[in-house]
């Protein structure tokens, strides 16, 4: 055996070679359109890294595309030279966007995957799931879905996943909708008022019954657009009462009631979602939540009672109050509406008590000859707020007066859209998620004026312009690739698609 222990020393010295060798590999520099950065093996470092953990100082480890590794500044002690270190800018978990629409194919003059994408990323948001309307066709089938997949290969800056539609069409073809959630949609989402989209018409509590029996058996959310369409005509007076360029002509023709009705019908159906209910396995989610009073108090009536249900709401409604919408500004159109100051607080306290669980952007653009008209007119305006780019900021600096804090942003826009969209390895800055990553400076106040670099289709019929923000975006990692440093873009377009398996 003694030549062993004399072959002891030589393996040593090899098995340390190898090691240096390793390390030495892993830190190479590559090329890679992906990624503004040289390195797929690196640190990034700062004073303010947010984990689930709390707030660190320290350095977060990347490797393939993963977080490998999370140290303190004690246990730091600068480990590689391959080091981005941003001082005292925060590190936070990229934003999640589970509701945006990106309109392509079919209406990519409005937005497209490229653009759209684009400006998600300078905004920090490092995973959006697209909405199955706004493009055409509508993404209600597996061919529909086909061609989502298509416009987006290959031409998407972060990742994509996808909603399918649930319509009358196939609310009752369990077939047809267990082949699109098989193709790979992460969800569903219906419309119970009129969705402006003709090959998109709204559903009733039936259809959403049928709707949820299926998606039980995939454990997969159904989000409703909740209004339920009254007589319009009694909120309107005689034609010269009621100027269709005054904001306050618009908001009466979407009254509370109408949300309230709506959520009051969802709830006569959430009941199947709970443990032992016949559609258990299902959850429903309600989207850009407006009215803070009776709706928000329906809703958390069933969550105490077990219901499976979550709601967001929207930056525009936290930003914006129906009395400072001027005259004939129809970029400030949405639906549901942007209500009075008071709802505006209330939303933001109902944010705040954990009362409303996410956030969400609904970036619903279009082109400014249907946003922008002449006369002003907020009846026969095109309803959608332009955002994508900025949802952080915005969030950020409407918040602070409200005392929020950067684990509550992590935790509206990151955490918890993370889990609504089953995205197990996103959502968090943890060992084992993907690298999806958002640095910015909080003080960094800007002015968001046609200056401003902005990169959707159409940046005039942002409700955000001539705003001063704070939070400036500096950098954004998806799965480890720079995809943008300030003002800059990588080369290529590497985002993944997400499809449900």
């Amino acid at each position: 055996m003694d030549w062993q222990w004399k072959l002891l020393p030589l393996l040593t010295l090899l098995a340390s070679f190898l090691f240096l060798f390793y390390i030495q590999d892993s830190f190479k520099p590559f090329q890679s359109d992906c990624s503004l950065l040289p390195y797929s093996h690196y640190w990034i470092a700062s004073k303010h890294i947010v984990t689930p953990q709390g707030i660190i100082s320290g350095a977060v480890e990347v490797k393939g595309g993963n977080i490998i590794s999370i140290v303190k500044d004690k246990d730091w002690n600068g480990k590689s030279k391959q080091v981005v270190d941003y001082g005292y800018a925060v590190v936070m978990p990229g934003l999640i966007d589970v509701h945006a629409h990106l309109d392509d194919p079919g209406r990519a003059e409005w937005e497209g995957f490229p653009s759209g994408t684009k400006a998600a990323a300078a905004g920090g948001i490092t995973t959006l799931i697209d909405m199955p309307l706004n493009s055409f066709p509508s993404t209600v089938s597996t061919e529909t879905l086909k061609l989502k997949i298509e416009a987006a290969e290959k031409r998407i800056f972060v990742d994509v996943g996808f909603w399918g539609g649930l319509v009358p069409g196939n609310a009752f073809n369990a077939t047809a909708l267990e082949g699109l959630l098989n193709a790979g949609v992460l969800g569903l989402k219906s419309f119970m008022c009129p969705s402006g989209i003709n090959d998109f018409p709204m559903t009733d509590a039936n259809h959403i019954k049928a709707g949820l029996s299926v998606l039980a058996k995939y454990r997969r959310p159904l989000l409703v657009h909740s209004e339920i369409q009254q007589d319009v005509e009694s909120y309107l007076q005689d034609e010269d009462g009621d100027d269709p360029r005054l904001y306050s002509t618009y908001l009466k023709t979407r009254p509370p009631s109408w949300e309230e009705a709506a959520i009051r019908e969802l709830l006569t159906v959430t009941k199947d979602t709970r443990i032992g209910g016949p559609a258990e396995g299902a959850h429903l989610h309600v989207v850009h939540l407006s009215d803070a009073s009776s709706s928000l108090d329906l809703i958390k009536e069933a969550k105490r009672r077990g219901d499976s249900i979550t709601v967001e709401t929207c930056p525009h409604y936290l930003a914006f109050s129906a009395e400072e919408i001027p005259d004939g500004d129809t970029r400030f159109k949405c639906a549901p509406p942007i209500r009075d100051a008071a709802n505006k607080e209330n939303l933001w306290n109902a944010l705040m008590e954990g009362h409303i669980d996410m956030l969400s952007s609904d970036h619903s653009p279009t082109v400014p000859e249907l946003k922008l008209l002449n006369d002003g007119n907020f009846l026969r305006a095109w309803g959608g707020i332009s955002s994508i780019q900025f949802v952080l900021p915005v969030t950020w600096s409407y918040g602070r007066k409200f005392g929020v804090t950067l684990e509550q942003l992590a935790l509206w826009w990151s955490e918890r859209p993370a889990k609504l969209a089953q995205q197990h390895s996103k959502g968090a800055i943890a060992i084992g998620n993907h690298a999806d990553i958002v640095v910015w400076e909080p003080e960094v106040e800007f002015d968001l004026n046609a200056d401003h670099p902005m990169y959707v289709k159409n940046p005039s019929i942002s409700a955000y312009i001539g705003k001063r923000l704070s939070g400036k975006v500096l950098a954004t990692f998806v799965r480890g690739n720079l995809v943008y440093n300030e003002g800059n873009h990588a080369a290529a377009a590497c985002g993944a698609l997400i499809l449900a398996t």
